[in-house]
């Protein structure tokens, strides 16, 4: 993988991050009943959520267009230390050192998998 096509994955990573955050604040805003359901499906947080997913898909596609599946993929086990880390510091959810451990052995794994 050339440098660029490692950037593409990781930025396409970090906007899958971003976007779960998004998600759950637009979790926030669900109202579900026969009246508040549409809305709430229509919320600026989701639409945004929703585009930055979008995105990130499309970044995806062009990342997998020149990357095996098999080198590319891995690299989206990033987000679970991505997303509980932009949780606690843009959510305020708390984060303990399990979290990191549990990143470090995810991230271990990916360096295995990805090498040839």
């Amino acid at each position: 993988m050339s440098v660029f096509q490692i950037i593409l994955i990781l930025f396409t990573v970090l906007l899958l991050s971003v976007g779960q955050i998004l998600f759950k604040l637009a979790s926030n805003d669900i109202v579900l009943t026969v009246d508040g359901l549409l809305p709430s499906l229509l919320s600026f947080k989701l639409l945004i959520a929703f585009a930055v997913y979008s995105g990130a898909t499309v970044l995806w596609l062009i990342a997998l267009k020149d990357v095996p599946l098999r080198a590319a993929y891995p690299f989206a086990a990033l987000a679970f230390f991505l997303v509980p880390t932009l949780a606690h510091f843009l959510l305020g959810e708390p984060l303990g050192w399990n979290t990191y451990i549990g990143a470090s052995i995810i991230a271990f794994g990916v360096i295995i998998s990805v090498s040839k």
